[in-house]
C-alpha cells in the first residue's frame, strides 16, 4: 500500500492543479484582452474577439481527448504517471504560446500554431482532473473523500488567482503598447518555473493505494490456477454485492483491462458518463461566462478599466475557493448529490441577477454579482472530485471520471464565451441571463436522472472493485 503522508498527497495535488489551471486560465485572460488584436488584426473588433474565443474553445475540445488518453494511462499504468505527463505537456505548450510570433510576423501561420498549442493545452488539462481527483480521494480516510477532493478545486482557484494577479500587475505597470507588444507573453513564459516546482512535488509521491490493490489483485489472478481465479472473482462479486447493498457491480477488473477501460466506459457506463457530464456542465458554463466573457464584456462593452475588473474577479475567485471547500465538506455529511443540487438551484436563482448587476458598472454591485455567482458555483463544483469517481469501478475509474468531467467542461465551458458574445451582440447582454438559467435547468434534470446510492465510507480504498453506478 502507498506510504504517502496526507501532506505529501495533497501538496502534490494542489501544486500540480494550480500550475495546470494557471496555464489554462492565462489564455482566457489574454484572449479577452489582447489576442484578438495580436493574432486576428485583419478582422473587426467583434470578429477578432470571436476568433480568439473560438481558439479558446479548441482547448475544451482537447480536454476529452486528454481524458481518454490519460484515463487509459491511469487505469493501466497508475495515477502517478498521469500526474507527471499531463503537467509536463501543459507546461511545454504554454511556454510555446509565450514564444509564438504574432500575425504581423507569421501571417496566417500564427493563428494556426496558436490553435494547435491551445489544443495541446486542453489535452494536458483533460488528464489532470481524473488523475488528481483519484489520487486524492483514493488516499482519503473513511468519511473524508469530499474533504480530500476539495483540494482539487483549490488548484483552479489558486491558478486563476495567479493568472489574474499576474495580468493585473502587468496591466497596471506597463504602458498599453508595451503590454500588447510583449508584456502578455511574460505569464506564459513564467509557467516553466511553476511546472518545474509541480513536477518535483509529483515525482516524490508514491502510487495510490487503490491502484496498488487493483494491480496486486490482477497479478494474483494472472498467476493463480483457473479454478482459483474463478473462486477469487466470485468471492469478489459476493463481497462487492454485500458491501454495496445491491449496487450493480462490475466484477472483472481483468475484463476491463482486456477490453480497454475507455471502451468499457463507453459501452457499459454510458448513462452515468452522459448524465454526470450534464450535471457538471452548468458549473463549467457558469464559471467561464462569469470570468472570461465577463472580463471581455466589462472592458469592451462597458468601458471599465481592465485593472478594476481583474481586481473584482480576483476577490470573487477567493470566494469560489472557500465555497468549494465548504461544499466538499457538506457533501461528506449530507451526500454529494444533495449538495450539488443546492449549488445548481442557487446558480439558477442567481442567473437573472448576475448580468444586470454587472451592467450597472458600479464596482460594489459588480462585485456582488460575481461573489454570488462564485458562491453558487463552489457548492456545485466542490463535491465533484469525489462525486464523479464514485460513478465508476476502480478498473475504469480514471477513464470514466476524466471523460465525464471534461465532456461537461466541453459542452458547458467551450461555447460559453462564444455564445455569450454572440447573444450580447444580437439581443443584448440580458439574453446571457436566460442562457445561464437554461443550462442550469438542464443540469438539474441530469442530476435528477442520475440517481446513485451513497458509497459506504472506506470502500473506495478498501475494496476498489466494489464501487459502481446503480441505475436505481
Amino acid at each position: 500500500m502507498s506510504g504517502n503522508s496526507p501532506f505529501r498527497v495533497l501538496s502534490a495535488v494542489v501544486i500540480g492543479t494550480t500550475t495546470e489551471y494557471y496555464d489554462f486560465f492565462i489564455y482566457g485572460t489574454a484572449a479577452a484582452l489582447v489576442f484578438g488584436r495580436t493574432f486576428f488584426p485583419h478582422l473587426t473588433p467583434v470578429g477578432g474577439l470571436l476568433a480568439a474565443f473560438s481558439v479558446y474553445a479548441v482547448g475544451f475540445i482537447g480536454r476529452p481527448t486528454g481524458a481518454a488518453f490519460f484515463g487509459r494511462l491511469g487505469d493501466r499504468l497508475g495515477r502517478k504517471p498521469v500526474l507527471i505527463f499531463a503537467l509536463l505537456l501543459m507546461g511545454l505548450s504554454t511556454a510555446a504560446v509565450g514564444l509564438l510570433p504574432g500575425y504581423a510576423d507569421w501571417g496566417a501561420w500564427s493563428p494556426v500554431a496558436l490553435t494547435c498549442l491551445r489544443f495541446l493545452q486542453g489535452v494536458g488539462l483533460g488528464g489532470e482532473f481524473g488523475g488528481a481527483s483519484l489520487f486524492a480521494t483514493e488516499h482519503a480516510p473513511p468519511g473524508r473523500r469530499g474533504r480530500y477532493g476539495a483540494f482539487i478545486h483549490l488548484g483552479p482557484c489558486l491558478g486563476f488567482a495567479l493568472a489574474t494577479g499576474f495580468f493585473l500587475v502587468l496591466s497596471a505597470k506597463l504602458p498599453p503598447a508595451d503590454f500588447e507588444a510583449w508584456g502578455w507573453r511574460l505569464p506564459f513564459l513564467a509557467s516553466t518555473g511553476l511546472v518545474a516546482f509541480g513536477l518535483v512535488a509529483r515525482i516524490r509521491v508514491q502510487e495510490s493505494p487503490a491502484f496498488l490493490a487493483l494491480a496486486a489483485a490482477a497479478d494474483a489472478a494472472a498467476t493463480a490456477p483457473p479454478a482459483a481465479v474463478s473462486t477469487t472473482v466470485e468471492g469478489t462479486v459476493a463481497v462487492s454485492a454485500e458491501a454495496t447493498a445491491g449496487n450493480d457491480v462490475e466484477a472483472g477488473a481483468g475484463r476491463a483491462a482486456e477490453v480497454g477501460p475507455l471502451s468499457t466506459v463507453l459501452r457499459v457506463h454510458t448513462r452515468p458518463l452522459l448524465l454526470g457530464a450534464g450535471t457538471v456542465m452548468a458549473g463549467s458554463m457558469f464559471f467561464y461566462t462569469t470570468t472570461t466573457w465577463a472580463l471581455s464584456h466589462a472592458t469592451r462593452d462597458l468601458h471599465i478599466p481592465s485593472t478594476r475588473m481583474l481586481v473584482l474577479l480576483l476577490i470573487a475567485n477567493f470566494v469560489l475557493g472557500g465555497a468549494s471547500f465548504v461544499g466538499a465538506l457538506l457533501s461528506d455529511r449530507h451526500g454529494r448529490r444533495r449538495v450539488i443540487r443546492w449549488g445548481v438551484v442557487a446558480a439558477l436563482a442567481w442567473s437573472p441577477l448576475l448580468i444586470p448587476l454587472l451592467d450597472t458598472g458600479s464596482s460594489p454591485l459588480m462585485l456582488l454579482g460575481l461573489v454570488g455567482a462564485m458562491a453558487s458555483l463552489g457548492l456545485l463544483l466542490g463535491p465533484a472530485p469525489a462525486f464523479l469517481p464514485e460513478l465508476f469501478p476502480a478498473a475504469v475509474r480514471c477513464s470514466g471520471a476524466s471523460l465525464t468531467y471534461n465532456l461537461g467542461s466541453l459542452v458547458g465551458g467551450a461555447v460559453a464565451p462564444l455564445l455569450a458574445t454572440r447573444l450580447t451582440a444580437s439581443f443584448g447582454s440580458f439574453a446571457v441571463s436566460w442562457y445561464l438559467a437554461a443550462m442550469c435547468c438542464v443540469s438539474l434534470l441530469c442530476l435528477r436522472a442520475l440517481a446513485i446510492n451513497s458509497v459506504p465510507d472506506g470502500l473506495l480504498g478498501a475494496a476498489p472493485d466494489a464501487i459502481s453506478y446503480s441505475g436505481r
